[in-house]
């Protein structure tokens, strides 16, 4: 049997990457997380470099801090999917496709309310895979996934409470579906 060549590997990985996205296992669902981390990051830049009005310089300071903090989860996610065995996404056509949070060139141009919403509204799409990754985890005996999982959406919901309350809102405003049922 001959080796395979390193753009056959590459192959390989692409097409069972593939097959592992439309598949849901714990390793596929926090690939999407990992992807959903670099858009993230590029929409997080755009609020600290467009950004105006008068919290402005708040703002900046606080999109540093959750950008910084973006960048340490990127870094220890994709480290704790090599351990898990896992090939995490690698290039950014890779992380692009994953992703399920939408870019858009015209974010810059409205108001600080308005990304800072749109931030929000970024972590709570967020938190929809990591529950799902979550219960994946667990029920594939995946203990330390599971536990960074956990980690990861208790520092979302403080960051989309914190970002709430810049907004006059409590922590769910706006973002709990309300059931018509319910009545």
């Amino acid at each position: 049997m001959s080796e395979l060549t390193i753009d056959e590997q590459y192959a390989a990985e692409l097409k069972q990457s593939d097959i592992d996205h439309h598949v849901p296992t714990a390793g596929a669902m926090t690939n999407h997380i990992l992807s959903n981390l670099m858009v993230a990051y590029v929409k997080l830049s755009q609020v600290k470099w467009y950004v105006k009005g008068p919290q402005s310089l708040a703002l900046r300071t606080e999109y540093q801090q959750l950008i910084d903090q973006n960048v340490r989860q990127f870094a220890e996610l994709g480290d704790l999917l090599l351990d898990e065995n896992q090939k995490p996404s690698s290039t950014t056509a890779e992380l692009t496709k994953y992703s399920m949070l939408e870019e858009n060139g015209a974010f810059k141009y409205q108001s600080a309310d308005e990304l800072v919403a749109a931030t929000i509204k970024d972590f709570d799409t967020e938190n929809l895979f990591v529950d799902r990754a979550i219960k994946l985890a667990e029920k594939e005996t995946r203990p330390a996934l599971a536990a960074w999982l956990v980690a990861y959406r208790g520092s979302n919901n403080r960051n989309i409470r914190e970002l709430q309350a810049y907004l006059g809102n409590e922590a769910r405003t706006g973002l709990d579906e309300e059931d018509e049922d319910d009545d």
